[in-house]
């Protein structure tokens, strides 16, 4: 029984999935879901790629936390259409969430849209959103054991952003090591060192995000 709960409930969550991905491809937008553990950067990356694209791209955010909105209020200042979504105790966001959140949202002003999921490396990789491309973020004080211990979402991953890599010389990180067993879980994944503190690496993060959503618009 528990079972067949669980399939009802993301065959749903897919439904509404697919409605959503219909919805973005419709106004030709890009749409990013940023997960991570909590703290590892997730927020201070979007405002970092706000900055880096100024006006030269327009972005969308979707802010999701379990309560309060201060990561919204911290978007909002930059100017930047932002929906905050409390899930009350759920440990990710789901399709229908972001269903109700993206009539919130000026789409026809947005090239680019974040979703920021809730802080956790387990269920986020379990619900499909309607986004283009999944990027997990792991930071440096985090340790290089996470592709170990949480590999679905490494190997559903489009990108891994390694943050807070101005840390590196206070931790016991191996990149090497780190950078070989996500290649190991998934080839093809594409892999960003960065630190949202001192600006390292934001652009080459940026030009691939930037590629992206150019070829969502056939540029």
């Amino acid at each position: 029984m528990k079972i067949k709960v669980l399939k009802d409930i993301t065959t749903a969550n897919d439904a509404m999935a697919a409605q959503n991905r219909q919805l973005l491809d419709e106004h030709n937008i890009l749409t990013i879901n940023l997960m991570s553990s909590p703290g590892a950067g997730k927020t201070s990356l979007i405002l970092r790629t706000i900055k880096q694209f100024k006006d030269r791209v327009r972005l969308g955010v979707i802010e999701g936390d379990v309560a309060s909105k201060i990561d919204a209020d911290r978007i909002g200042k930059e100017s930047i259409p932002v929906v905050q979504i409390n899930t009350g105790g759920s440990c990710s966001l789901e399709a229908h969430m972001i269903g109700r959140a993206l009539r919130k949202l000026p789409l026809k002003d947005i090239d680019v849209l974040i979703i920021e999921n809730v802080g956790n490396l387990i269920c986020p990789a379990e619900f499909a959103l309607g986004e283009h491309k999944k990027v997990v973020i792991a930071s440096i004080p985090e340790g290089d054991d996470k592709p170990a211990k949480y590999p679905v979402i490494f190997t559903e991953a489009d990108a891994v952003v390694i943050n807070k890599l101005d840390m590196l010389p206070h931790f016991d990180f191996d990149l090497s090591r780190f950078r070989k067993h996500i290649e190991g879980l998934n080839p093809k994944v594409c892999i960003f060192e960065v630190s949202c503190r001192s600006g390292e690496g934001i652009a080459e993060w940026c030009a691939w995000l930037s590629q992206q959503a150019k070829r969502k618009r056939g540029v």
